[in-house]
C-alpha cells in the first residue's frame, strides 16, 4: 500500500463490509488504503446481523431481553479490536450495524450514504457459492449502483 493520493477520483464515500471472517479482516487493507489516497473520503464500516428467516426464531429472538444491546456491544469490540487500530489519525471512519437480510442491507445502506465504492471480501461457504464471489457478494455485484471492489482470500505462506 502507498499512501500517494490518487489523482482526482469520484469515490469520496467507501463503503467496508465485513462479517468478520479472515478475508474480510484482508479485504478492509483495500478499503483503508482507498481512503488513505482520497484525503477527506470517508470510510464506512457496516456489518450485518442476518435477519433469521423462520417467523418462529424471529419472534423467539425479540422476546430475549437485551440480544441487540449484547450483539452491538460484541460488534463494537471486535471492531475495538480489529479495526479501529488500525485508522490513522484523521480518517472519517464511521461504524454502522444493520439486522436482515445482508445483501439487501448492504445495498440499501449504499443507497443511503451515497456510497461511491463498495469493498467486500470474496468467499463462499459452499462449492456452489463460491462457484461465483459468494452468494452475498455475488448479488451486491449484480444490483449495486456503484462499483465494488471484490477482494479475494490473501494468498497462504508456505513454509
Amino acid at each position: 500500500m502507498t499512501t500517494e493520493p490518487a489523482p482526482d477520483t469520484p469515490y469520496r464515500r467507501i463503503l467496508f463490509c465485513t462479517d468478520f471472517s479472515e478475508n474480510a479482516d484482508h479485504a478492509f487493507d483495500y478499503a483503508l488504503d482507498a481512503a488513505l489516497r482520497r484525503p477527506g473520503c470517508a470510510l464506512f464500516l457496516l456489518h450485518v446481523v442476518p435477519e433469521p428467516d423462520a417467523q418462529f426464531w424471529k419472534t423467539y429472538l425479540y422476546e430475549v431481553e437485551g440480544v441487540d444491546d449484547k450483539a452491538k456491544r460484541d460488534i463494537d469490540a471486535r471492531v475495538a479490536e480489529t479495526y479501529r487500530p488500525r485508522i490513522p489519525e484523521g480518517v472519517d471512519f464511521r461504524v454502522e450495524m444493520r439486522v436482515g437480510r445482508d445483501y439487501q442491507m448492504i445495498l440499501a445502506f449504499a443507497a443511503e450514504v451515497h456510497a461511491d465504492l463498495i469493498v467486500m471480501g470474496r468467499h463462499g461457504h459452499s462449492a456452489l457459492e463460491s462457484v461465483l464471489f459468494g452468494n452475498v457478494t455475488e448479488k451486491v455485484v449484480r444490483k449495486a449502483a456503484c462499483p465494488v471492489l471484490v477482494v479475494p482470500p490473501a494468498p497462504r505462506k508456505t513454509s
